[in-house]
């Protein structure tokens, strides 16, 4: 009986999970778009963290090889760490009518960085 009734609950429960949702609303896809934006940004950073602790822990292991007299070398050069500024999201363009010149439309420029890729100064203890 207990097979029969949990049989039964499960085909429910699947009816109602292969229901449709409604589309996304245009200010639902913005709020998508943006956090995934923000997202990416995100890593951006925690890669150039990373880079820049990489970088404090090669210093680190090159003077206390040059203290201890042994001469090491890097095996690759690495390149410098790029710093990717602050979050800035432009907010999404409006659709262009179908009527309007494909000149009239606005064009996006290449996002740069803030700031030069500069690398990291050694840290003093």
């Amino acid at each position: 009986m207990k097979k029969i009734v949990f049989s039964i609950a499960a085909a429910l429960l699947c009816g109602a999970a292969m229901a449709k949702l409604p589309a996304l609303s245009d200010e639902a896809k913005a709020k998508a778009a943006e956090a995934a934006a923000k997202t990416a940004h995100t890593n951006k950073v925690a890669d150039y963290q990373l880079c820049l602790s990489r970088e404090k822990t090669a210093a680190h292991f090159f003077k206390t090889a040059k203290a201890a007299g042994k001469e090491t070398k890097p095996a690759t050069e690495t390149p410098a760490c790029a710093d990717p500024g602050a979050f800035v999201y432009p907010p999404p363009a409006a659709p262009a009518v179908a009527g309007a010149p494909a000149a009239a439309a606005p064009v996006v420029a290449a996002a740069t960085p803030a700031k030069p890729a500069v690398p990291a100064a050694p840290v003093k203890k």
